[in-house]
């Protein structure tokens, strides 16, 4: 039943930063593990990055590797992307997701949000 709602998109030119929020409803947000994704018109869902309950544990797909951070406030039932040095390859629709078992990293997500638009323009 959790609600994930994202927002921090927009347009901003090659080489320039942007910081992606999640804010989850409920009160066991720390009970799940986050992920971002990221999707185009008429491609595949591609995965971003994750991060455990506690936030010990984080992966990033090799395409953000060394230009996206991925963090939580448990406190805050929020987790973040902050993204630097962005290209125009990293334009897409950009979603919050929530796993809720125990395998890290998840094999599947549970929850989405409605997603955030990037463009990144040459």
């Amino acid at each position: 039943q959790a609600q994930l709602v994202e927002s921090g998109g927009g347009l901003v030119q090659t080489g320039g930063s942007l910081r992606l929020s999640c804010a989850a409803s409920g009160r066991t947000f720390s009970s799940y593990t986050m992920g971002w994704f990221r999707q185009v018109p008429g491609k595949e869902r591609e995965f971003v990055a994750a991060i455990s309950r506690g936030g010990g544990g984080i992966k990033y797909a090799d395409s953000g590797k060394g230009r996206f951070t991925i963090s939580r406030d448990n406190a805050k039932n929020t987790v973040y992307l902050q993204m630097n040095s962005l290209k125009p390859e990293d334009t897409a629709v950009y979603y919050c997701a929530a796993a809720g078992g125990t395998r890290w990293p998840p094999s599947e997500y549970d929850y989405w949000g409605q997603g955030t638009q990037v463009t990144v323009s040459s």
